[in-house]
C-alpha cells in the first residue's frame, strides 16, 4: 500500500505517555540460516497477533533495515505495562517464539543476535516533525496534525517542565 504524502509541515497526533521499543535481530553467520531465519520470520507473526488486537497497547511499528545483518522494529505503544503484559502472556506468540530462539541459541556459538531496547516517555518529552512525507514513524502509529496545532518550532512542541497551555 502506497500512503499519501501529505504535503507541508505535520507532526504526530501523540498524546499523553508511550513507550517507544526498539528490537531487533543480527545475522552473525549468514550461512546459518537454519538458526537466523526462524528468528526473522518469528517477529511478523508476533506483529499480527498485536495490530488484530486493539487493546494490545500496540500503537504501531516500523521495520527497518540496518545493512545486511541487521533487521529492527521500532514499535510504539500506549504503556510499558501492556508490553510487558505482552511479552509474559501466556498463549501469545512472544512467549514460545522466545523459548525457540533460546533452544536453537544454545547450540548456534552466537550465528543470530538479538537485542532490544524500552523507552517509556512522558508526556511532553517527545516532538516530530514530518516534511512532505506520507504517515511515518511516530505519526504513522498516532496520526498527523499540522505542526502549528503544537507549536511552530521544536522547544515549543517540547513541553518539558511547562504546562501544556503555555
Amino acid at each position: 500500500m502506497v500512503e499519501q504524502v501529505r504535503e507541508g509541515r505535520m507532526t504526530a497526533a501523540a498524546q499523553g505517555e508511550l513507550t517507544v521499543f526498539l528490537i531487533g535481530m543480527r545475522v552473525n553467520r549468514m550461512l546459518a540460516v537454519r538458526t537466523w531465519w526462524p528468528v526473522l520470520r518469528a517477529m511478523p507473526r508476533m506483529l499480527r497477533e498485536l495490530s488484530r488486537d486493539d487493546e494490545s497497547g500496540l500503537l504501531g511499528f516500523q521495520t527497518l533495515i540496518g545493512g545486511p545483518r541487521l533487521v529492527y522494529v521500532v514499535q510504539y505503544w500506549s504503556s510499558h505495562e501492556k508490553l510487558i503484559a505482552y511479552a509474559s502472556a501466556r498463549g501469545a506468540e512472544h512467549r514460545p517464539a522466545w523459548a525457540a530462539f533460546n533452544r536453537r541459541a544454545r547450540g548456534s556459538r552466537g550465528a543470530v543476535g538479538i537485542w532490544h531496547e524500552t523507552y517509556v516517555v512522558p508526556d511532553g518529552a517527545y516532538e516530530s516533525v514530518y516534511v512532505s512525507m506520507p504517515p511515518f514513524g511516530l505519526a504513522a502509529a498516532t496520526g498527523v496534525e499540522p505542526v502549528g496545532h503544537r507549536g511552530e518550532r521544536a522547544a515549543q512542541r517540547l513541553r518539558l517542565g511547562r504546562s501544556p497551555l503555555g
